[in-house]
């Protein structure tokens, strides 16, 4: 059903892979948008190894929300900032994620995921459980399941 990578011998290892997910902290979501277009969109997210999953908030309405609701299969990049080796080109790591978004709907876990994603990106715990007191019932927590994932190193030069 997904394609091989056609550069094999670039191709990072599951663990390079997952590395980056866990590390960098955007990627871009694309979605099937209105009238066909693709929708692609820079996000923050959480990867939660254990579940093999990618989680990210939004808001309840919007494009993006919309766009799952008509077709839940997604596709999820990541790259790093590269970085130079011997010369003046760079290498940069790559990860793609096919999967379908779902909706968070039990109350338990999203708080759960939320808190988790939460660390990954606000510099205490009382920030962190402050922001959730105003904003948890605005939030929309969106799981990825992965359903693919490769990975590809590029010397850009």
């Amino acid at each position: 059903m997904f394609r091989e990578m056609r550069r094999i011998k670039q191709a990072l290892s599951g663990g390079e892979c997952v590395k980056l997910l866990k590390e960098e902290k955007r990627g871009v979501l694309a979605v099937s948008g209105d009238g066909g277009y693709p929708y692609a969109v820079p996000i923050d997210f959480y990867y939660d190894e254990e579940e093999n999953a990618i989680y990210f908030h939004s808001a309840q309405k919007g494009h993006k929300i919309d766009a799952m609701k008509n077709c839940d299969k997604v596709c999820f990049t990541v790259m790093n900032g590269g970085e130079q080796r011997e010369d003046w080109s760079y290498y940069v790591k790559s990860v793609i994620v096919f999967g379908r978004a779902a909706p968070v709907t039990d109350p338990d876990i999203k708080l759960k995921k939320l808190r988790a994603f939460g660390m990954k990106y606000y510099p205490s715990k009382e920030e962190l459980e402050k922001e959730l007191t105003i904003d948890l019932e605005r939030v929309e927590l969106m799981r990825i399941t992965v359903e693919h994932m490769t990975g590809k190193l590029v010397h850009e030069k």
